[in-house]
Parts: C-alpha cells; structure tokens; sequence
C-alpha cells in the first residue's frame, strides 16, 4: 500500500490540492488498491481528536491572538527600537528583536511574519532598505517564533513522538536564541556593506524604562508558560487554558484595549487555524496507519543504518530529507509526516528524541522561507511588494545561519539541555 500511497499524495500535490485532503486521497487510493475498506479512514480520522493534550494547541493559539490584536504590537517594536535603532541597519534589528519577543507569545511564525511586517517592512522601505532585503530580513527572522515557547510545532512533535512538551519548550530556548544571534550579526554585517541608516528612537533610557513597563506583562507569558510547567504547577493542556486567562486579564486590566469584536476576531482566527492543523493531524493519523501496517518505520530504519555505517552520517541524511521535505511541505504537515518515521530511525542510533525534535523544527523552519511553499516567504513579498526572486537573492545569509544552527543543534547535545 506504501507505492500507492506516495504516488497518490504527490500527484495531488501536484495539481495544488491542500496538503489535508492530498494525504486523504493518497490513502484512499492505497486502500482502495489493497482491497480495504474506506471505512478505515473514518476511524482513524477519529483517533487523534481524543488526545486531551491536543487541546492545548487551540488554546495557545487563542492567547496569541488575544495578546497581539491590541497595542502590545506597537509596545514592542517601540522598546525593540530604543534597544537597537542606533545601529547600523537599526530598523532590521529592530525585526530580530521582535522576532525573539513575539515569539514568546504567538508560538506562530505565519503570525510574526504578518504582523511585524506590516509593522516595520514599509517604514524600513522609506528609509531606503532594499524590498527584497527587509522581506529577506522579515520571512527569516519570524521563524524563530517557532521555537520560543509557546511553539506550536513542538507542540506536534511532541504529541507524535510522545515527548514531553516541557522538555521541548526549555531545550528550544537556546537555539531560539542562537538564531536570533547569528541573524542579528547577518543584518549587522549586510547593513555595514550597504550603508543601512541608523534609526535612533527619541527618549534614551528614560523612554526605554517607561516602554518595557507598559510592555512586561506581555513579555513574560513566556516565562509564566515555562515556569508553570517546569514546576510542574499544571499539564500543557492547563497552562494553555490559563496562558488564555492571562491574555484576558493582561489586555482587559493592563492595556485596556479588550472589547468583544476583539475576542471575536481572534476566536474566529483561532478556530481557522485549529481547524486547518487539526485537518493535517486527522490525515496524517490515517497515513502512519497505512505506514505502521507495512512496517514502513521498521523498514526505513533497516534500510538507514544499512546504508550509512556511521550515525553521524544518518543524522545528515534526516537533515538533507527534512530540507528537502520542508521546501514543499508546510512546517506542521511535515512534522507529522517525518516524526514516526525518524523517531523509529533516532532510537536506532541513540539519538535523544528531544534532540531530533529541535533538529527537526529548525531544519523544516527553513522551509518557511524557502521556495516553491515558503509560507513566511511569500507573505513578507506581498508586503513589500516584490517578486519573490529578489526576496532569495536576499536571503542568503540567512540560510548559512540557520543551517549553522541546524549542525549544531544536530552534533552537540548539549546544546539541546532541558
């Protein structure tokens, strides 16, 4: 069934069919081929809704929206500028700086990308940055969103893996941090060969003092979300639902800019967004079924070790299928395609699951912004309002960063401590 399968899903792929209802399609063909009722799909298709940690993505993504639908937005990139608008190329700093900070409350690269774009990419264009290197600069830096908890896409890995989703959320700290680092020293580096202005923020430390007040309570849903969890205060699936109270309570009380279109804008962005993650996992439910039942894991893994005598050389192999995967491919699809697999495949070379977990969620990050389906690519061009083409030859760079960070992340260990 595994032939029809794969056939069935990249032909559907092909003619632009979403990625839900191509995986739905290539197992129905393989069934079909096999002699198999449908009536596996509806089964399997139920599965996975009865996961109670499940839950916790619709949650954290509702508290994200909540959180970046009022001022909190402009707070940040005000306190981003004092900090860095004095630096060469200060306003594409000023996107690596919010990158990391948001991150810590949408746990979604799509919404980092649209949001702080519409935000700076216009500003920075009248100061003179090239279109081409403040989308560069945008479609990358909002990928490290996926990896300051609250993430999303550990949040799969971990479900798909059975990992622990507070391990996860500590060890993706660091290379969060390791990337907005190296992609700060891509912008300065850029921004001295092309003369980028300086874009100095009125105020000194005073202002600064006044803005990281206003901005706290909002920052520290990260902390609240790793604190509660490290301590073992609650299960993901509780912080999600609180980190939802903290939302309410931090735009209500704090910010004040909470009214019931708010709430209900963002309850109609969560319920899209939960619907078409929730569609992917359903799917993808049905085809590790198909897999299982051809011992396609334990085959893959015979075939891995036999073909590479070092595990080394396994773990770049997963690297070169995931940066391959991620470009056509989105980021959660991928995960729950790949995870089985490559968790059978890691345990085999004693590969610590947490590990492959990050390297599997900076390696397809970068697929965001990499063509033909590079979601955070294509959004930071339409802002800008430039080809895509000129948006690549842009981010180079960016690809030598991420992909240092991804060896890293793939050869030293203790890099991933949780």
């Amino acid at each position: 069934m595994t032939a029809p399968l794969i056939w069935g899903f990249l032909l559907l792929m092909a003619f632009a069919v979403p990625v839900g209802h191509a995986m739905l399609g290539g197992v129905a063909a393989a069934l079909l081929l096999d002699g198999k009722p449908l009536a596996v799909i509806a089964q399997r298709l139920y599965t996975p809704t009865q996961s109670f940690p499940m839950l916790a993505i619709p949650f954290f993504i509702l508290a994200g929206s909540l959180m970046m639908s009022g001022r909190f937005g402009v707070y940040l990139v005000t306190i981003a500028r004092l900090l860095v608008g004095h630096m060469k190329g200060g306003l594409g700093q000023v996107s690596i700086i919010g990158s990391v900070m948001f991150g810590g409350v949408s746990g979604s690269a799509v919404a980092d990308a649209t949001a702080l774009g519409n935000a700076l990419i216009p500003v920075q264009k009248q100061e003179g940055y090239p279109g081409g290197f403040a989308a560069a600069i945008n479609s990358a830096s909002s990928t490290i969103s996926v990896l300051i908890p609250p993430s999303i896409p550990l949040i799969l890995y971990g479900l798909v893996a059975n990992v622990s989703i507070v391990d996860l959320f500590v060890a993706g700290i660091l290379p969060g941090v390791l990337l907005g680092v190296g992609m700060f020293a891509a912008v300065w580096w850029v921004a001295r060969r092309r003369n980028l202005p300086r874009s100095p923020l009125a105020g000194g430390l005073r202002a600064f003092r006044s803005q990281i007040l206003i901005a706290l309570p909002a920052l520290l849903m990260p902390v609240f979300v790793i604190g509660t969890l490290r301590f073992g205060v609650a299960t993901p699936t509780e912080v999600s639902v609180m980190a939802v109270a903290y939302a309410l309570l931090v735009s209500g009380a704090v910010y004040r800019d909470l009214t019931l279109r708010t709430i209900w804008d963002a309850a109609v962005e969560t319920a899209l967004m939960t619907g078409a993650v929730m569609l992917i996992i359903m799917a993808s439910s049905t085809i590790q079924w198909v897999l299982t039942a051809e011992r396609a894991p334990q085959a893959l893994t015979a075939f891995m070790i036999g073909a590479f005598s070092e595990p080394w050389m396994v773990i770049l192999a997963l690297n070169v299928v995931m940066l391959v995967v991620g470009a056509f491919l989105d980021l959660p699809a991928a995960i729950l395609l790949l995870g089985p697999l490559f968790v059978a495949i890691g345990q085999a070379i004693g590969l610590d699951p947490v590990q492959l977990g990050l390297m599997m969620v900076v390696n397809l990050s970068i697929g965001l912004y990499t063509p033909p389906v590079g979601t955070t690519l294509f959004i930071s061009a339409a802002i800008a309002g430039v080809g895509v083409g000129a948006v690549v030859r842009s981010l180079a760079p960016f690809y030598l960063v991420a992909l240092a960070v991804l060896l890293l992340m793939s050869y030293v260990p203790a890099l991933t401590i949780y």
